[in-house]
């Protein structure tokens, strides 16, 4: 039998922690655990999610094959919520895939859906 794991967090390079950690505190309501030049972290005492300073990353070309991973968060409007992270630094792209979820790009340009509520 495999040993099962337990997902704790997700870690994600960036050029600025510190302010990739405040995008994702606001979006999310986690709170900042901590914020340094070279790592930054947010969580809700159960999940968190760090960002680590990589200065060259460079983001994705959407679409393309180069994306590596995106996150998905659910929202109870997802056209309010796109407009609010739009304002907070988010980007939307041109090409959307699908109806009923839009795909954004945080500040650094990792990709990320803004998926509604499940009824």
């Amino acid at each position: 039998m495999t040993t099962k794991a337990k997902l704790i967090a997700v870690t994600i390079d960036c050029a600025e922690p510190k302010r990739l950690a405040e995008f994702y505190s606001k979006i999310t309501g986690f709170e900042v655990q901590y914020a340094e030049e070279e790592y930054a972290g947010i969580g809700d005492g159960t999940t968190s999610i760090y960002f680590g300073r990589v200065p060259e990353r460079k983001p994705a070309v959407w679409p393309g094959p180069d994306k590596q991973f995106h996150l998905d968060f659910r929202v109870p409007d997802v056209d309010k919520a796109v407009a609010e992270y739009v304002e907070l630094g988010a980007t939307k792209p041109e090409f959307q895939p699908g109806d009923g979820w839009t795909v954004l790009a945080d500040p650094e340009g990792h990709l990320f859906c803004v998926c509604p509520e499940r009824t």
